[in-house]
């Protein structure tokens, strides 16, 4: 037995000494000494949890991981894939994989003493993973490009960063437009699973076109073609080399490729580096479903046997409580469950996909104003009324369509950017304190915590500082009407100025364009605080 135990210790010394010592890549200058060695222990984990679940933080489980870290044969290719994890393994082109970069090895020894992390990760990917690796196989992409998504939103579907990058693949509005992505108050094709990997593996081919070499592709989708080409002349005139790990980038882009090769070192190697990689199964778990016309996400979620949460992780592209009225009509859902869906998408009637109220216009509504209330666009109201322009009559009735269900934490967050520019709603600054957290204020004005982030441009995770202001919107005053008779040299900024209110609240209150010309005797009907 001592003997035995004594290989085994010999042996795993030895497969470390071999990872830490061939390190031949070209090093930046700040890199020059020697990468210390990863130690491969035994790593307290979690039980997996449905991929539902992985998208808040799981709690730590004392259930220690038993995998061999000798274990470093990969499986006989000769046998079936069963594992999309395998499927990627075999597809990396990127790098020989027997050489460790100092500033890889940094990140890939966060991910050994963050397991628990790597779970969820590997939880949340399940639904998107099969289809994204299918893809990268189309176009004879390394299978690096699959993981991209691990480095630049944890595989959140939903994840929105300050600098309004949205989505698994992490696109800033400007660039998914030009790769086709559209963005309205009802959909965002930047979270779009399915349009969106197929905007950034465009993105990162045509990148890959521009330099010739796929580490400088992702350093530029991460900052830019511009930057990196900058970097690459300044080498260039200096006589320095100019690849990826000789050139002088920002400091975000400098880990950005570091990172994803840790990520894919360990999907490599994750018996090497005691890390346990739950299986996910090479067969397809997601289909498209063309649904033809706007249909409410809680009638869609009953339908296809799923909860609304269920139904928005997998769609998160939808802003709102139903799909947008003029497309996509398509909707991702489990396979399983799409034979189901079809067949009682086929018994219902279009009319009735969708909801609707039936309101009664008020003096002094405007669609603009009713849109809001009932959680649409006066687009919307025009077409299902055969409204020809913005023109509505007091006493007389709209149909609306109106959610059947309530919508989910989730939409409720990405909806409340839109809601925040309500001017039935006022602005308030509150001063963070002392030992104040997200959840303390978001409690404290009854509030959920993602959208009181959302409102401020932040994540949850964002650190708050004392004295730093945040945003919320509070519901406003009630207001009384006024009529307004217009005298000569009236203007609608002098107007507007008298009572304090904003020039567009008069257009809208009034149904006036940005031509209107105003007339003298022509009455204005005006809201003011009554306070």
């Amino acid at each position: 037995m001592q003997k035995q135990a004594f290989f085994k210790i010999a042996l795993a010394a030895a497969s470390l000494l071999v990872v830490a010592s061939c390190s031949s890549t070209p090093d930046k200058s700040a890199e020059t000494s020697a990468s210390p060695s990863i130690h491969s222990a035994k790593i307290k984990k979690h039980r997996h949890t449905p991929w539902q679940e992985a998208y808040d933080e799981a709690p730590e489980n004392d259930t220690e991981n038993t995998l061999s870290a000798s274990d470093l044969q990969d499986p006989d290719p000769n046998l079936p894939v069963t594992d999309v994890w395998q499927r990627i393994r075999t597809g990396f082109q990127i790098s020989d994989y027997r050489t460790l970069h100092p500033e890889t090895e940094r990140h890939l020894r966060w991910f050994i003493d963050h397991p628990q992390y790597v779970d969820r990760v590997v939880e949340r990917a399940r639904p998107y993973l099969y289809h994204i690796v299918e893809e990268v196989k189309k176009r004879n992409m390394p299978m690096e490009a699959a993981l991209l998504p691990v480095v630049e939103s944890g595989f959140k579907p939903h994840a929105y960063s300050r600098s309004h990058a949205a989505g698994l693949w992490q696109f800033i509005p400007g660039t998914g437009k030009v790769y086709g992505l559209e963005q309205n108050w009802w959909y965002d094709g930047r979270r779009d699973v399915i349009r969106s990997t197929t905007a950034a593996l465009d993105y990162l081919q045509k990148l890959h076109n521009d330099f010739g070499d796929w580490q400088l592709a992702f350093a530029a989708y991460n900052c830019g073609e511009g930057t990196v080409g900058r970097a690459i002349k300044r080498n260039q005139d200096l006589g320095k080399p100019t690849d990826f790990w000789s050139l002088d980038l920002p400091s975000e882009t400098s880990a950005y490729v570091p990172k994803l090769m840790a990520v894919s070192h360990m999907v490599k190697f994750p018996a090497r580096y005691d890390i346990s990689l739950s299986p996910i199964d090479n067969e397809p778990y997601i289909g498209i479903v063309d649904i033809g016309s706007q249909i409410d996400l809680a009638v869609a979620a009953e339908m296809a046997g799923l909860s609304e949460d269920e139904l928005n992780h997998l769609n998160p592209a939808f802003n709102r409580w139903a799909t947008a009225p003029d497309g996509p009509h398509q909707l991702v859902l489990p396979l399983d469950r799409i034979d189901d869906f079809k067949l009682a998408l086929a018994k219902m009637p279009t009319s009735k996909r969708v909801k609707w109220a039936r309101h009664k216009i008020q003096r002094g509504e405007s669609l603009s104003v009713i849109a809001r209330r009932y959680n649409t666009t006066v687009s919307v109201i025009k077409q299902a009324n055969q409204l020809s322009n913005n023109q509505i009559r007091a006493g007389s009735h709209l149909l609306i369509p109106v959610a059947s269900g309530q919508l989910s934490s989730t939409a409720l967050a990405h909806a409340g950017q839109s809601d925040a520019d309500s001017p039935e709603q006022q602005k308030q600054l509150y001063t963070v304190k002392s030992g104040d957290t997200w959840w303390d204020i978001a409690r404290k004005h009854e509030l959920d915590v993602a959208t009181l982030a959302t409102w401020n441009k932040k994540t949850a995770h964002d650190i708050l500082k004392p004295g730093q202001q945040l945003v919320i919107w509070t519901q406003a005053a009630k207001r009384k009407s006024v009529n307004y008779t217009i005298k000569n040299g009236d203007s609608l900024w002098a107007i507007s100025r008298k009572f304090n209110v904003s020039v567009a609240d008069v257009r809208e209150w009034n149904g006036l364009s940005d031509r209107t010309m105003l007339q003298p005797g022509q009455n204005l009907r005006l809201y003011l605080d009554e306070t």
